[in-house]
C-alpha cells in the first residue's frame, strides 16, 4: 500500500469535512478531521459490502455513534462514490441528503440515524446479536462484521455501560468498536470531567482492547487485522487522535487540539480556513474535489468489493442449492414475510390481565414466528414475556440457538439494542419492562420512531393499580407522554408510534395481531397488571374485538340513539361497561361505551366513522387511569374526562380505585353530576 496515497486520502476527508462545515457555517469539523485516518483505512481496506447493492444483507455494517461527526462519514462515502460533491456542498441545507446528523439511508451507506451520543454503538451491539442469531440458524457462510465508531462523549454516556457489559458477556467477537480518543469535548477537555481507565473498564467486561496511535495508518491497519482475527471477544480499538488535525492559523502555526474546533467552522474557531486547506494539500478555491490518486484508490477498492460480493453470492447460492428449505426460510426472514397466525384460536383465560394475555400470545409466537427475538429488563416472569422464554432459551456466549435476550436491568440499552436488531434486518425485535420504566427508554423509542423501525414494546403494569409498590412504580403521566408520539408524524406522514392499550384479554390478542403486522412503525402495548372483567359480546368476542384495528369501536350500545357516550382504553373500559349498566338501570340514560385502544389510529379513520362512534348530539365522558389530557380531545367542549391529576399512593389496587373514584358507582355519581350541570333533560325524573 502506498502510504503517501493513504495519507492523501485521509487529508481529502479532512478537507471535505472542513469545507462542508465552512460552507454551511454550521457543524463539527474538529472530530471529523481527527478521525479521518481510521475511517479511510476501514473503508478503503476492510469494510465489505456490495457497491452495486448497498442493501445486500450479508454485508459488514458500520454504525456511527457521534452523529456530529457526519462530515467524516459523508466524505468517506463520497470517496466511495455514494455522495456527489454537490450533495456535500448542501450539507445541513433544506432538502439535502446530508443532514447535520446522519439519518438512516442504507442505499447511500448510512446504516443508522445518530446524534444522541451513546446510541449508535449500542445499535451496533444489536446488529451483532442479530447476525449471531441468523448465523446460528443458517451457517457461518453468512457471517459478517459489525464495526462501530464511538467518541469521548459516547464513552461517558451511561448507556455505554450496558452495551459494554452485554457485548462482553455474550462474547460478540463479530463486533469491532473504534474509540476516537482525542481528549476534546464540546466545552471541556476530557481530563476535566473524567480520569477513568477506559481500557481496564472494557477488559473487565470481557473485551479485547488494543491501544494505538489513531492517526497512524499502519497502526490502524494492524489493529483492524488483529480485531478481525479475534474469535472469542468483542474488540475495542482505542485510537489516540488529534482534534482538528491539520488546522493552522493565519501564520501557519498549528491550531490543532483545540476545544473551539469541535462545534463550529474552523474559521470561527480561530484557525484559518484557507491556510488549513493548503496545509492539507487542497485548493482553497475549490475544496470540494477528490484527488485523482484518491479516486483511483477507491476505484481499486470498488473492484475488490465487487469480487468479494460475487464470491459471497456464489457461496450463498451453493449453500441454497444444498439447503433449499433453509434458503426459503432465510428469504422469508430477510424480506419480512410473516406467518399467517390464527389469532382467534389463541386461548385466553376468562377475566385475565392483559399482561398474562400477552404472555399467551407470545407463547404462540415462540412456536410460529421463528425470527422473533424477545428481551426483558430482568422482569420476564412479571411482564409475562416468560410465555415466550419457556419455549426457548436465553442467549449465552457461543450459543445463540435460543431467541431471548436477558438484558438485565438496563431499559435504555435494551431498547437501543432492539433498534440495532431492526436495522440489521431478518429478525423481529420485542422488548419488555414495566410501563413506568419506559421513561428510561424514551430516547430509544424516539429514534425508533424517527427511523421507522418496527420494534415492539411490551409495557406492563400500566396504571396506578400496580398498587402497593406505590407512586414510584405507578405510571400516571406515561400514557399521555407516549400518546404524543401517536400525534407526531414521521417523515413518511404516518403516526410515528402505534400505541395500543387493550381493554381485555381478547382485545390483547387483537392488539398483538396489529403489532405483529405493523411493519411501518414501532408499536407500544400498554398492559395491565391486574385482572380485567371480560367485555360483553353479542356473539363472538374476538370478531367484535377485531374492530380495534380502527383504533376505536363500540363495546356496548343502546337500542336507540345514545344520549351519553362513555369512552376509555384499557381496564377502564370494563369499569365503564358496569357504570353504563347502572346509568341505564338507575337513571334511564341511553348509553354507548367505546373502547379506544389507539387514539392515533382512531383519528386516522374517516371523519364519518369517527362521528358515527362519537355523535355530536351525545354527551361524552372519558375515563383514564392517567392524566385526563389523554382523552380530552375526544370528549369535546361539553365533555368531561375523569382521570388522575396527581401521583399515586401505596395501597391495594381496589383501595386506590375507591379513593381515586374509579369504581363503577363513583363514576356514575360523577357522570350524573356532570349531566345535571349541563342541564340535560335525559336523566329519568323517577331516578
Amino acid at each position: 500500500m502506498n502510504n503517501q496515497i493513504v495519507d492523501l486520502a485521509a487529508n481529502n476527508i479532512r478537507i471535505l469535512s472542513a469545507a462542508m462545515v465552512e460552507q454551511a457555517k454550521s457543524g463539527h469539523p474538529g472530530g471529523a478531521m481527527g478521525g479521518a485516518d481510521y475511517i479511510n483505512i476501514l473503508y478503503s481496506e476492510f469494510l465489505n459490502y456490495d457497491p452495486n447493492d448497498m442493501t445486500y444483507p450479508h454485508r459488514d455494517r458500520f454504525f456511527l455513534d457521534p452523529g456530529h461527526m457526519s462530515p467524516m462519514l459523508y466524505s468517506v462515502l463520497a470517496l466511495a462514490g455514494n455522495f456527489s460533491m454537490e450533495e456535500l456542498r448542501n450539507f445541513r441545507q433544506w432538502g439535502s441528503v446530508t443532514p447535520g446528523h446522519p439519518e438512516v439511508d442504507v442505499l447511500r451507506g448510512v446504516e443508522n440515524t445518530s446524534g444522541p451520543l451513546g446510541q449508535g454503538h449500542v445499535m451496533a451491539v444489536g446488529a451483532a446479536i442479530a447476525e449471531r442469531f441468523l448465523v446460528e440458524r443458517f451457517g457461518e457462510w453468512m457471517s459478517h462484521k459489525t464495526y462501530t465508531f464511538i467518541s469521548d462523549g459516547g464513552i461517558q454516556e451511561e448507556i455505554s455501560q450496558g452495551a459494554g457489559r452485554i457485548a462482553g458477556f455474550l462474547g460478540l467477537s463479530n463486533l469491532i468498536m473504534y474509540y476516537d480518543s482525542n481528549n476534546i469535548q464540546l466545552s471541556t477537555k476530557v481530563e476535566e470531567v473524567s480520569n477513568e481507565d477506559v481500557a481496564k473498564k472494557y477488559e473487565a467486561w470481557g473485551w479485547r482492547v488494543i491501544s494505538i496511535d489513531g492517526n497512524s495508518a499502519a497502526e490502524i491497519r494492524n489493529a483492524l487485522q488483529m480485531a478481525n482475527s479475534e474469535k472469542e471477544r468483542p474488540v475495542l480499538i482505542i485510537g489516540t487522535t488529534i482534534m482538528g488535525k491539520g488546522c493552522v492559523d493565519i501564520d501557519d502555526n498549528s491550531y490543532e487540539n483545540r476545544t473551539s474546533t469541535h462545534g463550529q467552522p474552523i474559521s470561527a474557531a480561530g484557525a484559518n480556513f484557507v491556510k488549513t486547506i493548503k496545509n492539507l494539500g487542497g485548493d482553497p478555491e475549490n475544496p470540494f474535489q477528490i484527488f485523482a490518486e484518491v479516486e483511483e484508490l477507491y476505484a481499486s477498492r470498488r473492484k475488490v468489493l465487487q469480487r468479494w460480493s460475487e464470491t459471497k453470492r456464489e457461496e450463498e447460492n451453493a449453500w441454497a442449492d444444498k439447503h433449499p428449505d433453509l434458503a426459503a426460510k432465510l428469504e422469508k426472514f430477510l424480506t419480512g414475510e410473516l406467518p399467517a397466525i390464527d389469532f382467534s384460536s389463541i386461548q385466553q383465560k376468562a377475566n385475565d390481565s392483559t399482561r398474562s394475555a400477552s404472555g399467551a400470545v407470545l407463547s404462540v409466537f415462540a412456536d410460529e414466528v421463528e425470527n422473533m427475538i424477545v428481551a426483558s429488563a430482568d422482569l420476564a416472569n412479571s411482564d409475562k414475556t416468560d410465555g415466550f422464554l419457556k419455549k426457548t432459551t436465553a442467549f449465552q456466549k457461543g450459543d445463540f440457538s435460543g431467541a431471548f435476550l436477558q438484558a438485565g436491568v438496563c431499559e435504555l440499552t435494551m431498547a437501543v439494542i432492539m433498534n440495532g436488531m431492526a436495522l440489521h434486518g431478518g429478525v423481529i425485535p420485542v422488548c419488555a419492562t414495566f410501563f413506568v420504566f419506559s421513561d428510561y427508554m424514551k430516547p430509544a423509542v424516539r429514534l425508533a420512531a424517527l427511523m421507522e423501525l418496527p420494534v415492539k414494546y411490551v409495557w406492563t403494569h400500566d396504571s396506578f393499580r400496580v398498587g402497593e409498590d406505590g407512586p414510584t412504580h405507578q405510571p400516571v403521566e406515561h400514557e399521555a407522554q407516549i400518546r404524543l408520539m401517536e400525534k407526531l408524524k414521521n417523515h413518511s406522514g404516518q403516526n410515528s408510534v402505534l400505541v395500543l392499550r387493550p381493554a381485555d384479554a381478547i382485545e390483547a390478542s387483537v392488539a398483538w395481531k396489529m403489532a405483529l403486522y405493523n411493519t411501518q412503525t414501532p408499536t407500544a402495548l400498554l398492559l395491565s397488571r391486574q385482572n380485567i372483567i371480560d367485555l360483553p359480546a353479542k356473539s363472538n368476542r374476538f370478531e367484535e374485538a377485531v374492530q380495534a384495528e380502527k383504533g376505536g369501536y363500540i363495546v356496548k350500545d343502546s337500542t336507540e340513539a345514545p344520549q351519553l357516550v362513555l369512552l376509555a382504553s384499557g381496564s377502564e373500559v370494563s369499569t365503564l361497561v358496569q357504570a353504563g349498566d347502572l346509568l341505564e338501570k338507575e337513571h334511564g340514560m341511553k348509553v354507548r361505551v367505546i373502547s379506544i385502544p389507539s387514539e392515533g389510529l382512531f383519528r386516522s379513520q374517516p371523519k364519518a366513522y369517527q362521528e358515527h362512534l362519537l355523535p355530536k348530539t351525545a354527551v361524552r365522558v372519558g375515563l383514564t387511569a392517567g392524566l385526563p389530557v389523554a382523552l380530552e380531545s375526544l370528549v369535546g367542549e361539553d365533555g368531561m374526562v375523569l382521570g388522575l391529576e396527581h401521583f399515586g399512593y401505596s395501597a391495594k389496587a381496589e383501595v386506590l380505585d375507591e379513593k381515586f373514584g374509579f369504581t363503577p358507582q363513583l363514576v356514575v355519581e360523577k357522570v350524573v353530576a356532570h349531566v345535571t350541570t349541563l342541564n340535560k333533560q335525559f336523566i329519568s325524573q323517577e331516578a
